[in-house]
């Protein structure tokens, strides 16, 4: 045994506790003590039966994720000790608690019974980094739950509570006191000599063609994630091969994918997010009870729901009744949706809807601890609700703007204490998507940041610290990604084309077809390039300009015609064919623009205004970037955000790209000193994520 596991006697029942805060993560030293612990009660004759257990808040995690980067040579590993305790004579219960995640059930399910706490769960989410279960999950799980339940837990990763894991037969039994609970199993198997193997099992009898169907809809949501396809498949091997032989083919496609950009990607991104949210101050957070929200659109409701869940009490403002009714009808609306759907109970939804108040004048503020501006984004508009609340607060009080693009420091000049005043930008919708960027003005107290910080994570959001700048770090990313796809337009590619070569690059959306979601129109999103005069005999047409032709598709028509009017294939073909005809009318040609080149020339743009952003201060490191642009803009997790992107891509790469786009479109479009200094020095950008 190590120290990190200790065998205790609790009569004739051994337990074996694992002691590894935070959260008993199955390091090399863990794997290694519960091998031994499980050979001494093997070798131990005043032993009957064993406990497997954790000491702390949480029964075994996972697996330390620092350890796949680098696997030592020679260790044990998980599958290890899942051997050891199939072969152990005696019966081993697992005593689950907390969060039961990836190797930690993986040993669970290799014991000969689990037993758990009301409020624990389960789960085998190692294709949330880019991986599969290791150690047997995809051949043990199957045998327990059955092939439907076995494959959308593991392809999903989910979280899955105690009593659906009683009910799929992943556990055994439900009580308060586990250990005790596992305990008495444990004595009660050794008496009647059961010793029950989920390796032994059989698979329960299941549907094959609706397995094969609900493997073909895993391959569709993949989106180009490798992890869940393979994943999948390994699950098929529980139906038709022998255990052994299955469980070598899933140590197999476990080291291949682990060695894989995607995995690297995955893990590269679950570092980045605790990173971000670490504070870099040493302040510590104000306590927050008492909530405001000015503004009940889309985005204040959403942010006074978000609130609400938390267990915040909030005030709502807005300048009218019939506005407040339109704002509780919007939050109202929320919550019926999600008793609708079976995500909140009747009380629940109550319990929140009455932790939100409402008012139409901003003294009802006066008591706030954090008051949130989240009206329209009219900078004179803003200023003078920040003057009002000045006014009215307490001087203690945080003030914060739901801004996207507007500097705070302006904001905070109509302040009496500035230091008082950040940005707090919530996505849309407010209550659901994860990201939260924290604008860091220059004169905003270390305690009002922590502070920032601490309720981020009460909300459960992702927290990323932006500085100030036009779009801080994520719109000001996406307005130079969208301005490169503009320049694609320009070139010869249609929309459609455009948002097909970044949906195949994992994109969750197109930008048209996010436009035309958004209802914007083309025109006014449309950005002309300053570009060298071209070579008139090239003869081609600037597609872009047909398309912002008034009155073409109809006078600011948007994108309708490309997605809402009709079926997108067939408003696609009608489109191309509408431009291939006026085209050939004007003796012109078309060029055709690659799906490489479009990916190329969008990759290297967010990389070099990322680099950019890092040399203005806006963002701390790389990595925050990456959190940034995969929470709040669809970039694919599997790619790990755009400069993770680029330095899988190669440096030198993204810098000759980035030198052809300025000698074709100009000023604005420079190289970025910080690029080309990575690129003279052989450095990456991951080199600076500290």
């Amino acid at each position: 045994m190590t120290d990190l596991v200790r065998l205790e006697r609790h009569g004739d029942v051994g337990v074996i506790v694992i002691d590894h805060p935070p959260v008993n993560a199955l390091s090399i030293a863990v794997r290694e003590g519960v091998i031994a612990a499980v050979g001494l009660l093997a070798a131990d004759p005043g032993l009957v039966a064993g406990v497997l257990s954790c000491a702390g808040r949480t029964f075994v995690a996972g697996a330390d994720i620092r350890e796949f980067n680098a696997p030592r040579a020679g260790a044990a590993s998980t599958n290890d000790v899942c051997r050891a305790l199939d072969h152990c004579p005696k019966p081993v219960v697992a005593a689950l608690f907390g969060t039961t995640l990836g190797g930690g059930l993986e040993v669970a399910m290799a014991c000969h019974g689990r037993v758990i706490t009301p409020g624990g769960v389960v789960g085998l989410p190692e294709v949330k980094l880019g991986l599969l279960p290791g150690a047997g999950g995809t051949q043990r799980l199957p045998r327990l739950a059955g092939a439907a339940a076995a494959l959308e837990m593991i392809t999903s990763g989910r979280h899955v509570p105690a009593a659906e894991a009683l009910a799929l037969g992943v556990v055994d039994e439900i009580g308060t006191d586990v250990l005790a609970l596992a305990v008495e199993r444990a004595r009660a198997m050794a008496r009647s000599g059961a010793l029950p193997r989920a390796r032994d099992r059989a698979v329960p009898d299941f549907d094959r063609a609706a397995f094969e169907t609900a493997v073909q809809a895993v391959q569709r949501r993949a989106r180009g994630a490798q992890a869940p396809v393979v994943a999948a498949e390994a699950v098929g091997w529980a139906l038709d091969l022998a255990f052994d032989d299955a469980l070598a083919r899933e140590g197999a496609a476990f080291q291949s994918l682990r060695a894989g950009a995607q995995s690297r990607a995955l893990r590269h991104l679950f570092m980045a997010e605790r990173l971000a949210a670490k504070s870099p101050v040493a302040a510590e957070p104000w306590p927050v009870a008492q909530t405001g929200v000015v503004g009940g659109g889309t985005m204040g409701a959403g942010i006074a729901v978000a609130l609400a869940d938390a267990g915040f009490a909030v005030t709502l403002v807005e300048v009218s009744e019939p506005a407040v009714a339109a704002a509780r009808g919007r939050i109202e609306a929320v919550y019926t949706r999600q008793v609708a759907s079976g995500r909140l109970s009747g009380t629940e939804q109550q319990a929140r809807l009455a932790r939100i108040g409402y008012a139409t004048e901003l003294a009802a503020l006066a008591g706030a601890d954090l008051v949130i501006e989240a009206i329209i984004e009219d900078l004179a508009a803003k200023q003078d609700v920040f003057r009002a609340l000045s006014a009215v607060t307490r001087r203690d009080a945080i003030l914060a703007s739901n801004t996207s693009y507007l500097d705070i420091d302006v904001l905070a000049d109509a302040v009496d204490n500035p230091e008082r005043v950040l940005g707090l930008h919530f996505f849309s919708p407010a209550h659901v998507m994860r990201l939260l960027e924290i604008v860091r003005p220059r004169r905003v107290s270390d305690a009002v940041l922590a502070t920032a910080l601490a309720v981020g994570r009460r909300l459960r959001k992702q927290p990323v610290i932006a500085g100030v700048c036009d779009g801080f770090i994520g719109n000001r990313m996406l307005a130079k990604w969208r301005q490169i796809c503009d320049f694609a337009l320009e070139d010869g590619a249609l929309p459609h084309e455009v948002d097909a070569a970044l949906e195949g690059f994992g994109m969750a959306m197109g930008p048209y077809a996010v436009a035309d979601m958004a209802g914007l129109d083309i025109g006014w999103a449309m950005r002309k390039r300053r570009a060298p005069e071209r070579d008139p005999a090239s003869r081609y047409v600037p597609i872009a300009d047909w398309l912002c032709e008034a009155g073409r598709f109809g006078q600011k028509t948007g994108l309708g015609w490309y997605r809402h009017e009709g079926g997108k294939r067939e408003i696609d073909q009608a489109v191309t064919a509408l431009v291939e005809q006026a085209s050939a009318a004007r003796g012109i040609v078309r060029r055709a623009v690659p799906a490489a080149r479009i990916e190329a020339r969008v990759l290297a743009a967010m990389v070099n205004e990322g680099a950019k952003i890092l040399a203005e201060g806006v963002a701390l490191r790389p990595s925050d970037i990456d959190v940034v642009l995969v929470h709040g803009y669809g970039y694919p997790a599997w790619r790990g955000g755009p400069m993770q992107a680029g330095d899988e891509a190669g440096l030198a790469g993204i810098l000759a790209t980035m030198r052809e786009i300025h000698a074709e479109c100009g000023v604005g479009w420079e190289p970025a000193a910080l690029l080309e200094r990575m690129v003279a020095e052989g450095r990456d950008f991951a080199s600076l994520n500290v």
